[in-house]
């Protein structure tokens, strides 16, 4: 029950933030307010909420290392995608035309920050977490990393190949970053600075979606399997690859640190008193 209230509260956050983004589009300066709004009120909502269900001090959104924390994420993310773009310009398939716009990058912080911090809290915070306390670590990334990439199907240009992609390079490698670090943090910058490096310095489709021009003025060209075609680069046989390699360095962090959680095997009154005290 406690799964069902977390996220229904952070995402009736989500629902209401995207619509204002959404009703502001083309004002750079309130699409960044409204963005950073939702972000900020999503995580006070999720504390609120894991506090009142579960009765203890959210220890995965500590403000203790938090700087820290997402610097390291934000530095991970926009080198990731970074190496994306560089083997794609050194193949031909990225070509910079010219200076993009700067208050189109500036409104694509808010629109990415709130997209960030809410997927997260929802995806990993809500449902990795309390998936993973009843089934343990490899169920947990499995069930979620599936549901991820799902749930970037209804995109415009979203291809079975495209979610797949989302799946194994996120919601695979950002489970992996927050089972390694047991905090939320990391993984909402290196979520943040993938997606504003690929649309607001990049200007490339993020998931399928359209976005206005970021930083660059740029253009892509060549063979699907390499670009990620309408999807974009997040379905780039690139991306797939260097997120692989993050979450196997991810989960070997946390194996070693002693963080992977195994299946517990539970009898029927065991999880019968469980439901009860919940």
């Amino acid at each position: 029950m406690r799964l069902v209230w977390q996220f229904l509260a952070v995402a009736a956050v989500a629902l209401i933030g995207s619509q204002g983004v959404m009703a502001v589009q083309g004002n750079a300066w309130l699409t960044l307010l409204i963005g950073a709004l939702t972000a900020v009120l999503s995580v006070l909502v999720y504390r609120w909420v894991v506090r009142r269900t579960e009765h203890r001090t959210v220890t995965e959104l500590a403000t203790e290392g938090a700087r820290a924390a997402t610097y390291r994420g934000l530095l991970i993310g926009f080198a990731m995608f970074g190496a994306v773009i560089v083997n794609l310009f050194f193949l031909g398939h990225y070509k910079i035309d010219g200076p993009g716009s700067i208050t189109g990058a500036l409104g694509l912080v808010g629109f990415m920050l709130a997209a960030a911090v809410t997927e997260e809290l929802l995806f990993r915070g809500v449902l990795f977490r309390i998936v993973e306390e009843r089934m343990g670590t490899w169920i947990a990334l499995s069930l979620t990393a599936l549901l991820f990439g799902l749930a970037h199907l209804p995109n415009p240009n979203a291809t079975l190949w495209g979610a797949i992609a989302i799946a194994i390079e996120a919601g695979g490698m950002l489970a992996a970053a927050y089972v390694a670090t047991r905090n939320l943090w990391l993984p909402i910058g290196l979520h943040f600075a993938w997606n504003f490096a690929a649309s607001g310095i990049f200007s490339t489709t993020v998931s399928g979606n359209d976005t206005q021009q970021g930083l660059l003025d740029s253009s892509m060209s060549g063979p699907a399997i390499l670009t990620g075609g309408d999807f974009g680069p997040e379905g780039s046989v690139y991306s797939v690859l260097f997120g692989l390699l993050l979450t196997v360095f991810f989960l070997w962090l946390a194996r070693r640190r002693g963080h992977i959680v195994p299946r517990r095997r539970r009898t029927a009154q065991a999880d019968a008193a469980t439901t009860l005290a919940e």
